[in-house]
């Protein structure tokens, strides 16, 4: 059984940064994609960033990108999210998501492709 754990959401003023940790449990961790998603109260869950097992590639949602970096570990099975110039906008509950299959995806934006999913962690960024 696949647990992802996030920590790291806080509240921070606008131009702040805060950095999104995961860590996952019960898989093999390595060989799977990972990704970040938000919702925003009364909208849907939207794709943030994305990385490959490897580490290699990474996929980001323009609103994004520029100041989101997604990362991961393998040693350690973590992936982290660290934001910069953080926006009004950004305000949401931020969910890790682990892909459903090993390899690579079709669609890394894709809530699809992910099978697990953390509990989320709330990101607030006030003027």
């Amino acid at each position: 059984q696949v647990q992802l754990v996030e920590s790291g959401g806080g509240l921070v003023q606008a131009g702040g940064s805060l950095r999104l940790s995961c860590a996952a449990s019960g898989s093999t961790f390595g060989q799977y994609a990972m990704g970040w998603f938000r919702q925003a109260p009364e909208k849907e869950r939207e794709f943030v960033a994305a990385i490959n097992w490897h580490g290699s590639s990474t996929y980001y949602a323009d609103s994004v990108k520029g100041r989101f970096t997604i990362d991961r570990d393998n040693a350690k099975n973590t992936v982290t999210l660290q934001m910069n110039n953080l926006k009004p906008e950004d305000t949401a509950v931020y969910f890790c998501a682990h892909a459903e299959r090993r390899g690579v995806l079709l669609d890394y934006s894709g809530t699809a492709e992910y099978g697990y999913w953390g509990q989320g962690t709330q990101v607030t960024v006030s003027p």
